[in-house]
């Protein structure tokens, strides 16, 4: 049949951006609609219609949701009970010692997931190595999952002393539970993470616990709506290694969902480097209620084995993704000390910012991108939504007044603090890991990115702007870019040095093994998986490894091992040491290869000059206005030049470039845009016209 399609759905706090893919044409289809927090699955629902997308004629659906994230962030997630080892109930309430961030006397540690009325101790004990020190007490077992029943808990998360090295008695654990307290959700720390550092394991074990209920409920609400509506294909859902995982087996591990929601975009962007011949990328993709910033390395995303939600560890491989609160619906406001503020705070979906006409009266982004110029009534955003310029400047003034300025000043102030922030989160992915800016491009995407991207480019010394095909719904793009993966792990702190190869040869097939029968599971035959072996190496003593390709285990293994972590180390920290170096854990990802999208290439143009639709007044920072060249994406071809100051719309986006900064139109339909490195005059004010 050539009426088949593929449909990627990625749910945001604002709005939920959805891509159809016709394989048989390689036609792209990008839309949006609003996001419905209170019934999520409508939304998703709304986006197959939306793209005409029949459910009969999808043969897999990849989706991406916020919704673990969101119910960590409003504690509103399962009731969750802790049940550790005889002796170590506070090793999740404990935590570690540090103090993130060390100099802020201003900080005030995060709202705990549970109390600790919440943590159960359970007699028995492993040594590091897994020998069985106390045999697990089953009466003792029985008597704390009838706590957990009548306590009315609806998830149990268990995290034993060393189960990395032996989970036998989680494994039996999760068993009895099961037998007395079946309604309760049961996550086992070892099935999440074979590692060391028992409180981290013990953090991830309970943010699964914490967020399985909801999630699951809502993956079967929504798998129910589908296949009543005759959805037969395959679910798979946007995880935040980067890869996918099947709907299945993300209700079993959700916690790889958690930070699943920017993760569709690098992976987007992986794919894209590689399509166009830029290695190296920065990324940001803006969205309604955030910015996340990224790392593209050698066509490959920057990983992360360590990342937290707010400072909870989440022991799960992660993409290395700096998160902050500026988005489009981002808030404006005064702080205590009356100065100016923008985000975290957002409008969300609900209201929305004013200009949306939907109730909303405090100032967004958005607003200030209307009051300023960038955005316009005279290109619907999505098709339908047509922003009231009016509505907007009313929604500025009260601030405006209160700072003795005119509503379209603090418009231009507003748009300066975002840009502000955003420079700082690309700073942190770059600078602070000993990274030059300038020696990348920016990919920006998402619905805001392109108002943005010029001045934070301009601002780090970054030469280049990359607009990819779809920018407003580039995330769910890149989620039909992703392939199905498994992670498993195994601790074995050894000297490089020291290290045997026969052993670490049976410990990577045990591995492997786990990783065969789980894919073969989920239907991938033999052709259709693929094997990575890695290892966490570090410095004897230091306290966070680096991620290896591991090497053939042969005579030359310690040395390439030594050279390749060299290598990465000086590339993510900046420098190298003599120190001794030792191997921490050993890694396989389990990979189920899905058929990717080619984008199609665009026309070029015969003859003719690139067409003009009109013209949009901008209001400059030094109070002038100035005439801005309009023209629509849909009409560009390959090829074409535009030099600025002019405004790009599309279905889903808007970009912005300034005098000096020229865009080329390049082979795949993006936007190259090589930014003009003196500085000039935007719509942004300095900090200097914000306060004064």
């Amino acid at each position: 049949m050539t009426d088949h399609v593929r449909i990627a759905i990625d749910v945001g706090g604002t709005f939920t951006d959805v891509v159809k893919l016709t394989p048989a044409t390689g036609e792209l289809r990008f839309e949006k609609v609003p996001t419905t927090p209170a019934a999520p699955s409508e939304g998703v629902v709304a986006g197959f219609a939306k793209a005409e997308a029949a459910m009969g004629a999808v043969t897999m659906f990849n989706h991406g949701t916020t919704l673990g994230l969101n119910a960590l962030l409003t504690r509103t997630g399962a009731r969750t009970a802790v049940v550790s080892t005889r002796g170590f109930r506070d090793v999740y309430l404990l935590g570690r010692t540090d103090r993130k961030p060390m100099y802020d006397i201003r900080y005030r540690k995060p709202q705990a997931l549970l109390e600790r009325a919440d943590t159960f101790e359970v007699a028995e004990r492993s040594a590091f190595d897994g020998t069985v020190l106390l045999p697990l007490d089953e009466d003792d077992a029985r008597a704390v999952a009838a706590q957990v029943r009548d306590g009315g808990y609806a998830s149990a998360a268990v995290s034993f002393l060393h189960s990395y090295a032996n989970p036998a008695h989680e494994q039996r654990m999760r068993e009895i539970l099961a037998e007395i307290a079946p309604d309760v959700a049961v996550t086992i720390s070892s099935d999440l993470a074979r590692e060391y550092r028992e409180y981290e394991r013990t953090s991830t074990a309970v943010l699964d616990a914490y967020i399985k209920p909801i999630v699951r409920s809502y993956l079967e609400a929504l798998e129910g709506e589908l296949v009543d509506d005759g959805f037969s294909g395959r679910f798979l859902m946007s995880r935040s290694g980067g890869g996918a995982m099947t709907a299945t087996a993300a209700k079993e591990q959700p916690v790889n969902l958690i930070l699943s929601g920017p993760a569709g975009g690098v992976i987007g962007a992986a794919g894209f480097s590689r399509l166009v011949g830029v290695p190296n990328l920065i990324t940001i993709d803006m969205g309604g209620t955030s910015l996340d910033a990224s790392l593209v390395l050698d066509h490959e995303p920057l990983m992360y084995h360590g990342a937290e939600f707010e400072g909870m560890p989440i022991m799960t491989p992660s993409l290395r993704i700096e998160t902050i609160g500026a988005g489009g619906g981002s808030l404006g406001y005064l702080d205590a000390a009356g100065a100016l503020q923008v985000g975290p705070q957002s409008a969300g979906a609900v209201p929305g910012p004013a200009s949306y006409g939907r109730g909303g009266t405090q100032p967004t982004f958005t607003d200030a991108a209307l009051a300023v110029g960038y955005l316009g009534s005279d290109t619907p955003l999505g098709g339908t939504l047509v922003l009231d310029e009016d509505t907007a400047i009313a929604a500025l003034s009260p601030i405006a007044a209160q700072l003795g300025l005119e509503a379209r000043a603090l418009a231009r102030g507003m748009l300066r603090i975002s840009t502000t922030k955003i420079t700082g989160a690309v700073r942190g992915i770059t600078v602070e890991l000993g990274l030059d800016p300038k020696d990348f491009a920016l990919l920006s995407f998402g619905g805001g990115g392109g108002l943005v991207a010029i001045d934070v480019a301009r601002e780090l010394g970054i030469p280049t702007v990359i607009v990819p095909p779809g920018q407003g719904a580039f995330s769910a793009l890149g989620m039909l870019m992703a392939d199905v993966q498994h992670d498993f792990s195994q601790t074995s702190i050894v000297p490089l040095l020291d290290a045997d190869t026969a052993e670490l040869s049976a410990a990577f097939t045990t591995l492997e093994e786990q990783a065969h029968a789980a894919l073969e599971d989920e239907g991938f035959p033999g052709p259709q998986r693929r094997l990575h072996r890695t290892l966490d190496v570090r410095y004897q003593g230091q306290e966070h490894s680096v991620s290896v390709t591991c090497p053939e285990l042969d005579d030359d293994f310690v040395g390439q091992v030594e050279e390749a972590f060299a290598e990465l180390h000086e590339r993510q920290y900046g420098h190298v040491m003599t120190d001794p170096v030792e191997i921490t854990t050993l890694r396989v990802r389990g990979v189920g290869a899905i058929d990717k999208p080619s984008l199609p290439l665009a026309s070029r143009r015969d003859d003719g000059d690139v067409p003009r639709i009109g013209d949009r007044v901008v209001h400059l920072s030094d109070g002038t206005d100035v005439v801005y060249g309009l023209y629509s994406r849909e009409l560009l071809l390959a090829g074409d030049r535009i030099s600025g100051p002019a405004v790009i719309t599309e279905h889903t986006a808007t970009t912005v470039i300034h005098a000096g900064d020229v865009l080329t139109v390049g082979s795949y339909g993006e936007l190259n845009i090589a930014v003009e490195t003196e500085p000039s005059l935007s719509a942004t004010a300095t900090l200097e016209e914000i306060t004064r």
